[in-house]
């Protein structure tokens, strides 16, 4: 078997569950996490199959309409499957998709206990998968580890239980504060190991989103490049949020990746874009997504609800301030990735946040969990945000 190796419990196990069970259930985390950034729409699952300290069998998801973790670590397995344990990072399914229902071959291949970490919110799943196991005299035990396999699945959660994408927010300004000089320049205020792991999370997320300002300034390409990896990466799906269509058509952002793929690009409009631009985006290959309007610029949350509906699970915002403001304002930023530069350029540059802001310091978005740790020379802030009580949207004149 191949994958990262297990470790032993640094806690104490729960009621129920033995060291090795807990040693199993991390190892499946660990599996799980080989699917980052190709399973989408789907989750990463890891399953572990296990007759007391052995395991006989192990799999994971490894790609959207590929077997499930289930199913692989009984292939696995095979005979040996019979009497076993198996551990799961999510609840098994009984729905058939593109694969059949996992928790119907782990009752057919006389698997006698399963311990999952975390229900699955899916309403084709959301209890029947236990109760399926269960009804078929199945021992389950649910919930252990559950934290770690949440954080595993973040975006997958909330894709299912809000309808919208679970967004990354990144950023990266000067030490003094700034996003660009003076004259509008930004590349590059960081070093080029906070940019390769940008372009790492390029390539596991399913569309990268900027605003018409920093398209104009930038002409950012959106695209992948994974430096060194043997791989030029995947390059997602790029949006631009463009209230009146000002996307020129000579934008970089038209430009194909390294992987060699058509770009694909959408430009999320609001009800007064001109249709004559329109009509220019779409010859030029865009796809173009009117929605309503919100303070004069796109409707964030109607964007993101009909995003999700075409398996935008993941979305990375890379800017520019407002749009992120627009973002936070919707309650729709999950996670900041915060950089921070030693570098400084004064003047009265544009900041990563702009927008009306809040009136009181009580009414700040916070960040959970937040961590800072070096990436080359510069600094990354990182956290999960907490929604301020009273946010407000902005009110600047830039078309986000």
């Amino acid at each position: 078997m191949t994958g990262p190796r297990a470790t032993s419990a640094a806690v104490p196990a729960p009621s129920g569950l033995s060291a090795v069970d807990l040693r199993h259930l991390r190892r499946a985390l660990a599996l799980a996490e080989l699917g980052r950034g190709t399973t989408h729409p789907n989750p990463m699952v890891g399953c572990v199959l296990a007759h007391g300290d052995e395991a006989v069998g192990e799999g994971w998801h490894a790609r959207a309409g590929a077997p499930h973790a289930e199913a692989a670590a009984l292939a696995a397995a095979g005979p040996r499957a019979r009497g076993a344990t198996a551990f799961v990072t999510l609840e098994p399914c009984t729905h058939h998709g593109r694969t059949p229902p996992c928790a119907d071959a782990l009752v057919a291949a006389g698997v006698v206990r399963v311990v999952y970490a975390s229900p699955d919110p899916d309403p084709r799943v959301a209890g029947a998968g236990d109760a399926r196991l269960r009804a078929a005299g199945v021992t389950v035990v649910a919930g252990t580890l559950r934290d770690e396999a949440d954080a595993l699945n973040a975006a997958y959660l909330t894709h299912r239980r809000l309808g919208r994408p679970w967004v990354r927010y990144k950023t990266a300004m000067t030490l003094d504060g700034k996003i660009a000089t003076r004259t509008g320049r930004s590349r590059w205020i960081t070093g080029p190991e906070a940019r390769a792991m940008v372009h790492r999370w390029r390539h596991q997320t399913d569309a990268v989103a900027v605003g018409i300002t920093t398209l104009l300034q930038d002409d950012p390409a959106l695209t992948t490049r994974l430096e060194g990896e043997g791989a030029p990466g995947r390059t997602a799906r790029k949006l631009v949020f463009d209230a009146v269509a000002r996307t020129p058509v000579t934008a970089s952002v038209f430009d194909d990746g390294p992987d060699g793929l058509p770009a694909r690009v959408t430009v999320v409009v609001g009800p007064d874009a001109p249709a004559a631009r329109v009509a220019a985006l779409e010859a030029r290959g865009a796809r173009v997504l009117r929605v309503g309007a919100s303070q004069g610029r796109p409707d964030v949350a109607e964007a993101l609800a009909v995003l999700a509906t075409e398996d935008v699970v993941e979305l990375l915002l890379e800017g520019g301030g407002t749009l992120a403001w627009s973002f936070l304002a919707a309650g729709a930023i999950d996670r900041v990735a915060w950089f921070v530069a030693p570098k400084m350029v004064g003047g009265r540059g544009a900041s990563p946040l702009a927008g009306l802001g809040v009136a009181a310091m009580d009414e700040a978005f916070a960040l959970r969990g937040a961590t800072v740790r070096h990436v080359g020379e510069d600094l990354l802030i990182e956290g999960d945000v907490v929604a301020a009580p009273a946010a407000q949207a902005p009110t600047t004149e830039e078309a986000s």
